[in-house]
């Protein structure tokens, strides 16, 4: 989508923190973030929320959290929250899914 942020920074069309990138995936810092460590997951292919994920999507959600594992693996995390929100009434700020990822530094 031509005026979504986080398809803009997955594009790089708009600077971020990112961390962590490959063919599927842009992971960047939160610019609010609610723990010592705040990133945020998101797929380069643009779907709406969790509410709007298909079967044929089914891969890329498992793959999303596979690289959650790898991203906290090279922070040396002992332990993480990955979380969701979905739509405005669940939290959701952006239309684009994503998944938080936060955790202290230690």
């Amino acid at each position: 989508m031509k005026d979504c942020l986080f398809c803009n920074i997955a594009k790089k069309e708009v600077s971020s923190d990112i961390v962590y990138e490959d063919e599927q995936f842009v992971v960047f810092a939160d610019i609010n973030p609610q723990a010592p460590l705040h990133l945020l997951i998101i797929p380069r292919k643009h779907i709406h929320s969790i509410d709007h994920i298909e079967e044929k999507d089914k891969e890329l959600m498992g793959s999303l959290i596979l690289t959650a594992k790898k991203v906290a693996r090279q922070h040396n995390l002992a332990g993480y929250k990955l979380h969701f929100n979905v739509g405005k009434e669940g939290g959701q700020v952006i239309d684009h899914i994503h998944l938080h990822l936060l955790a202290d530094r230690k």
